[in-house]
């Protein structure tokens, strides 16, 4: 299984060397699959990749600011054009919007910042779980879920370039057991291979895997999960701040919370840290969420 994932994340490191076809233009493309709109990962890291491009070497992103404005054709190409907001001596700043079909899908607001000593701290810690080499991989956990279904064969066994471990239940169990609801998950991931020492490359990976599982934390709350109830959801906005260096290739605890939801949208925080405890990032975000009256399937 192993190798089968390392293809997987191959190909997503290929996703993300984005073509470039003007000063501050480019373009990325999306995995060959018949889905109905682009993974909002994928947009957030490729647009983050296209800022960093126009960054000097010398300067490490600490925060992002996204919203996502409509969804992402994965039939054709994105365009990502890079606005150099500003480049001072400290902070560097750039604004990227990703076009498809001639309309901005996506817009991001990137800082960057040169290495500087200052007063730390870390005021939260990190929460006590088990390591995850004792925990079973997500398809482990969704195949005791749903069990010989063959619409769900194909996708379980499809190889993912992240692993992800969760501790938390997940949505589908809570959805069968309404004991398990909560408005917390936490779950360690990391990317299923060695990846090369290239700084923007692991901030580039976290972007991606955070957009898998806040929205989740709210459907867990209530007891609802994609493909299993007459839920429609989509990401609003996001937004990241990287507190310390990391590496995307060594397991990171993302322990996430939704502190509320209400008018067809819900809220969620995240935060994650290293095996040894120091925090390095944290996410919010907001997503719409939808109780429709006809069942949704997947």
């Amino acid at each position: 299984m192993g190798a089968a994932v390392n293809e997987a994340l191959k190909e997503l490191l290929d996703l993300l060397d984005l073509e470039q076809i003007e000063l501050d233009i480019f373009r990325g493309r999306s995995p060959e699959e018949r889905i109905q709109r682009v993974f909002g990962g994928q947009v957030a890291a490729q647009a983050l990749v296209a800022a960093g491009r126009t960054v000097p070497k010398d300067r490490n992103v600490h925060s992002l600011h996204a919203y996502f404005i409509r969804p992402g054709d994965p039939s054709i190409p994105i365009v990502y054009n890079v606005e150099r907001v500003r480049d001072g001596r400290s902070f560097t700043t750039r604004r990227v919007v990703a076009i498809q079909h001639g309309k901005a899908i996506f817009t991001m607001s990137a800082s960057f910042h040169i290495p500087e000593e200052g007063i730390e701290h870390q005021a939260t810690e990190m929460p006590e779980v088990p390591r995850p080499e004792l925990l079973p991989h997500f398809q482990e956990r969704m195949r005791a879920v749903v069990g010989d279904d063959p619409e769900w064969t194909a996708w379980l066994e499809r190889p993912r370039p992240i692993d992800a471990r969760y501790i938390s239940p997940l949505t589908w169990e809570a959805h069968k057991d309404p004991s398990l609801r909560s408005a917390e998950t936490n779950v360690w991931i990391r990317a299923d291979a060695e990846l090369p020492d290239d700084p923007l490359l692991h901030v580039v990976l976290a972007a991606y895997a955070s957009d898998f599982t806040l929205v989740d934390t709210v459907l867990l709350a209530h007891g609802l999960a994609w493909g299993a109830s007459n839920v429609m959801g989509a990401s609003l906005d996001h937004a990241m701040w990287f507190h310390r260096p990391f590496r995307a290739d060594e397991w990171l605890l993302y322990a996430q919370e939704s502190p509320w939801s209400g008018g067809a949208r819900g809220l969620a925080r995240g935060q994650m840290f290293t095996e040894s405890g120091d925090l390095v990032v944290s996410v919010v975000q907001e997503a719409m969420i939808r109780v429709t009256k006809s069942q949704n399937p997947r």
